[in-house]
């Protein structure tokens, strides 16, 4: 690992000097990078604000427009019109996929909805043209947007997206003052390629541009520009934004391939299966759809700006014609190509520690998704929690969730293990979610900050009840050994380990009562009735603590086997105060609705 970083640091060290001397041999190179830096931070800047100016306007609007393929497709248009980002959208639709909220189906439309979202921008660009300067509107954009940033909360944000148009303005000329600055000494134009090799070497170059600015508009405005200043064809240039969306794509499906769980990981594949088939169809079909742009552009009298927009549209407009029928079919094969993990064997022997399910890095981008997203983990780390404590004593954690209310008889031989599980499965997966909303922006003032709140305390609840259950299972072990034991000899029951059958069987009841809960309404009737009935159940213990001193001073049980029932029943009591501790005070995580 560390060789790794070295080296990872080294090729930075190294790619930096190498630009660098490149900004000495070449002010025109200099000013083009210099441009192009200002436009990728603007960009930057812009995304920033109007997260936070729209809050979780994105995101419940994503829920509402996926109910039908048109209304995702539309939300994947106006989203990314307003963004100025296919990317961004594409990677909170996989973080969103994963949250549960959207189907498959309905991420895979918003997918062909960015795609046309993204020509609006190369629109706007092209409609503006080359000859206009726009750093006159920049920099009373960047001076007021600067003010606001000394302000709070909303004004902040505006201000944020203000400087990010600006430095976006900025860049656009700074670009097309370092293409001139270049002249005569950068002309592709002239180059002589046969056709087809034209088109592939500049959709490769198109390709290579998008992965490694990580935006496709960068890469679409340097080609505007030096479209605008003939130092490529139009058929270069239309090559150029075809690879710039196999591109975009590309990135998309790295990331969300590595970051994502199953769910984002089918989505991230239909993105580039989409583009790609697109890019192929488009290679195969060059001519015919060249030759239609050309026929409307001597129609229209459009510039070349203007036909390498149009291009831009009817390719992904020709991508998406072919592909919308069959959006249902490539979801199910994608299900089919990548099925669900399996899920981890909690077992001490042969399994793996327990990963998070939910917490796809991307959620990151909205705190609303992330929100969502730690709260699904923290029901899967209330599963697991549940099925150690039914190891601790001895249940088989499918009993819990079975409709019968008896757990299955204590079987040989009873080795403790809650140690190794709360090693391997819970504290991982609770350092997980710890990690994962260190990183989330959220601020003291956001009203999310009571939800996050209640997270962690349930959270640390879950943890409580483990290690009670870890200190349980020792004498649980001990005891249920013995009683097995005397059964077979001689049929009798011996009396410590019949306190340690009722023990066994009373905590079952309550974690039987918390994996029910998730088949109730919050707050109804039938809620309510197995909260009280839980109470006068837990109630219980008090009964049973009072007949230990009976027994003792009976002399059924000896002074050692009293004070390790009593204790013991202190950690089921604790277990049981947690069951009702969540289903009182975290109800929503646990019921019906959260599911």
């Amino acid at each position: 690992m560390k060789r790794k970083n070295y080296l990872h640091h080294l090729m930075l060290v190294v790619f930096a000097v190498g630009l660098g001397l490149s900004f000495w041999y070449s002010s025109a190179w200099l000013h083009l990078c210099y441009g192009l830096a200002l436009f990728l931070f603007g960009m930057q800047c812009i995304e920033e604000g109007l997260h936070s100016t729209a809050g979780g306007t994105l995101e419940r609007l994503m829920t509402k427009s996926t109910a039908t393929p048109a209304k995702g497709f539309l939300f994947g248009v106006g989203s990314t019109f307003i963004l100025q980002s296919s990317t961004l959208v594409s990677l909170l639709t996989i973080a969103f996929l994963g949250t549960g909220m959207i189907t498959l189906a309905g991420g895979i439309a918003i997918i062909f909805g960015t795609n046309l979202g993204a020509t609006t921008g190369i629109w706007l660009l092209a409609l503006a043209g080359q000859s206009v300067s726009l750093s006159p509107v920049a920099i009373p954009m960047l001076v007021f947007g600067i003010l606001l940033g000394f302000f709070g909360g909303q004004p902040k944000a505006v201000g944020r997206i203000l400087v990010g148009v600006a430095l976006i303005f900025m860049g656009i000329d700074a670009i097309k003052s370092g293409f001139g600055a270049f002249g005569g000494q950068l002309d592709f134009a002239s180059l002589n390629f046969s056709p087809t090799l034209e088109v592939l070497t500049f959709a490769g170059i198109g390709f290579l541009l998008t992965c490694v600015l990580q935006s496709s508009h960068a890469t679409l405005i340097l080609t505007l520009t030096a479209l605008a200043s003939t130092q490529i064809t139009i058929p270069q240039a239309f090559a150029i934004a075809v690879g710039s969306n196999l591109g975009s794509s590309a990135t998309t499906a790295i990331m969300g391939m590595i970051s994502s769980e199953r769910a984002g990981q089918r989505l991230a594949l239909a993105h580039l299966i989409f583009n790609g088939v697109t890019a192929l169809l488009t290679f195969v079909l060059w001519m015919p759809m060249t030759t239609i742009v050309d026929t409307i552009a001597e129609l229209a009298n459009f510039p070349p700006l203007i036909q390498l927009a149009l291009f831009h549209t009817l390719f992904n407009v020709f991508g998406i014609a072919v592909f919308w029928r069959w959006q249902g079919n490539l979801a199910n094969a994608l299900t089919k190509i990548l099925p669900d993990k399996a899920n981890t064997k909690l077992l001490p022997d042969g399994s793996q520690a327990v990963m998070p399910r939910h917490l796809d890095p991307n959620a990151l981008m909205s705190a609303d998704i992330a929100l969502r997203a730690v709260s699904q983990e923290i029901r899967h780390l209330a599963s697991l929690s549940m099925e150690v404590m039914s190891h601790a004593v001895f249940v088989p954690s499918d009993d819990i969730y079975k409709k019968d209310e008896s757990p299955t008889a204590p079987t040989p031989p009873f080795e403790p293990n809650v140690q190794t599980l709360y090693e391997w499965q819970i504290k991982p997966l609770y350092s997980e979610i710890l990690d994962f909303v260190s990183k989330m922006d959220v601020d003291e003032t956001d009203t999310r900050q009571d939800e996050l709140t209640a997270i962690h305390l349930v959270a640390f609840t879950l943890l409580g009840m483990v290690k009670d259950a870890k200190h349980l299972q020792k004498n649980m072990a001990k005891f249920l050994a013995v009683d097995v034991k005397n059964d077979k000899k001689d049929g009798d029951i011996n009396d410590i380990g019949q306190e340690y059958r009722y023990l066994r069987e009373h905590l079952f009841v309550s974690l039987q009562a918390l994996a029910k809960a998730g088949e109730m309404k919050l707050g109804s009737q039938k809620w309510v009735m197995h909260i009280d009935t839980l109470i006068r159940h837990a109630d219980g213990l008090d009964e049973m603590r009072g007949q230990v001193f009976d027994r003792l001073r009976d002399g059924v049980l000896d002074g050692e086997q009293a004070s390790s029932l009593m204790n013991d029943i202190s950690y089921v009591k604790r277990i049981e105060d947690g069951v009702l501790e969540l289903l009182m005070g975290a109800g929503e995580m646990f019921c019906c609705q959260a599911r």
